[in-house]
């Protein structure tokens, strides 16, 4: 059975937006589709049917076979009370993003607009398991340091730690150098997120501690948000270095990102950007969470990977005491 999630209810941190319960009335008769999809339950403003299909594990940022997502059509509709719960389920609402801008300038009415301007700038929410990774890879100095200085151009992104880098209990094990830029990380990670890492690490790579790129064309921050999501299963890049990440995907055999990095390219490159109609892409950001990939593609199939791997060294050493046969498994 799914675990039950907490009661809907608003962030504290949202009581400056100005809303009163006779707010959440929906601007479009409400309908019940006791058997919809996330889109239409979105579009019906069925809260009842959209908890359901929400606490049961569906990608919150899916798109349906017209490229929308459920949350245009809760703004589309005016639905106050369904878009909160996909807001605070992890819908991504971030203008300047190709499904936040559409949702944005869909919203039928103020009250929506505000709600999900209230959202604007704060990051999708992270599992314990994603949190924690993200700070082993945070607490790299090297890596804390990149990310403070796009919080400055980026206000929002949400560093979310202590600011000190600790080493106690999770060294990096490999130093990456691009134009002389470092990204720390850990090849246990790297390894089992990417078959260009795990098999680089195996041969050309398997001693080294520092890996210096001199490739003009590699981009450092395209680089740095590939590893980030790699630990924490949340995308985050500038517009302007999404083609290329879309080649560092290539490379790293990350097909399933590669192929939903390629359409949102489509998508940047025809949607209008009425708000930033002169600006340069360094000033658009585009949001991905691992839910809109494949099961096998997230970090908690990474995970278990790795488990899977330290239960059959375990399983080998327990052999070898036992004067019994095995087989070297490595994990780097």
């Amino acid at each position: 059975m799914p675990s039950k999630r907490p009661s809907w209810t608003l962030d504290p941190d949202m009581d400056g937006i100005d809303l009163d319960p006779s707010d959440f009335g929906c601007s479009v008769a409400l309908k019940r589709v006791p058997n919809g999809d996330i889109f239409s339950a979105s579009r019906a403003g069925d809260v009842d049917r959209l908890r359901y299909l929400l606490e049961t594990g569906v990608n919150v940022n899916a798109r349906d076979r017209w490229d929308s997502v459920a949350l245009y059509y809760a703004s589309l509709a005016g639905h106050l009370d369904a878009a909160r719960m996909l807001l605070e389920s992890g819908a991504i609402c971030s203008e300047h993003t190709f499904d936040g801008d559409r949702c944005h300038y869909a919203a039928l009415n103020l009250k929506v607009r505000k709600l999900l301007k209230a959202f604007e700038a704060r990051p999708p929410p992270l599992g314990p398991l994603q949190g924690d990774l993200r700070e082993t890879f945070l607490n790299c100095e090297a890596n804390r340091a990149f990310l403070e200085q796009s919080e400055n151009h980026f206000p929002g992104t949400g560093i979310g730690s202590s600011g000190a880098s600790n080493y106690d209990h999770f060294p990096p094990d490999v130093t990456f150098f691009i134009h002389g830029r470092p990204i720390e990380a850990h090849r246990v990670i790297l390894s089992a997120r990417s078959p260009f890492f795990k098999k680089k690490f195996e041969s050309d790579w398997k001693d080294r501690r520092e890996v210096r790129f001199s490739r003009e064309r590699l981009s450092y921050p395209a680089l740095y948000s590939l590893i980030h999501f790699f630990y924490s299963d949340r995308l985050e890049i500038s517009v302007e270095d999404m083609e290329d990440l879309v080649r560092i995907c290539k490379v790293c055999k990350c097909e399933s990102l590669e192929t939903t990095l390629e359409k949102e390219l489509i998508h940047q490159k025809y949607a209008e950007y009425k708000s930033l109609r002169d600006a340069d892409n360094s000033q658009k950001r585009f949001i991905l969470q691992g839910l809109s990939l494949p099961e096998e593609d997230r970090l908690p199939a990474a995970m278990n990977q790795i488990l899977q791997i330290c239960l059959a060294n375990s399983s080998s050493e327990h052999n070898m005491q036992n004067g019994g046969f095995s087989i070297e498994v490595r994990i780097f």
